[in-house]
């Protein structure tokens, strides 16, 4: 393995991996019992059996294996590419991606747990959906300007 290879590697799992545990580490206090409501954001405890608003909860017990397979993908793909440009945002996406996924097996939803309700009502999500959002763009970014991305 190149030294490329490994420095890609390197940050990819360690951007992976941390970004897990903190997820993870958030989801305890709240399955534990933490709550906390405001006036703007409650932070409560809910398990979203589907993905982003509770889509495609339809695919019930299936549905955490067709995720696993398309963030396998990913992974695989970005290792196939060796752009270490790409490292970063890839492992916080995954991390993130990973943690729910983690979160299906374990408690038969993801852990959700902000709620916003000031001026109008969204869904309820999580640190790791915050995380995969800030990955998205970043890979975005990334894609439309080439010049940032020289490995």
């Amino acid at each position: 393995m190149t030294n490329h290879t490994l420095r890609l590697l390197a940050i990819l799992l360690f951007s992976l991996a941390g970004i897990f545990i903190i997820d993870q580490n958030i989801k305890a206090l709240f399955v534990d019992g933490f709550r906390y409501y405001t006036e703007c954001i409650d932070l409560i405890l809910v398990y979203n059996k589907g993905v982003a608003f509770s889509m495609f909860a339809f695919l019930q017990e299936y549905l955490k294996y067709i995720q696993l397979v398309l963030v396998s993908g990913v992974l695989i793909y970005v290792i196939y590419l060796r752009k270490i440009c790409y490292a970063m945002p890839v492992g916080i996406l995954l991390g993130g991606a990973f943690s729910n996924i983690y979160d299906r097996f374990i408690h038969e939803g993801v852990v959700d747990m902000v709620y916003w309700h000031c001026g109008f009502n969204f869904a309820v999500f999580n640190f790791a959906d915050v995380m995969i959002d800030l990955a998205v763009v970043w890979l975005l970014i990334l894609n439309f300007k080439p010049q940032l991305c020289k490995s």
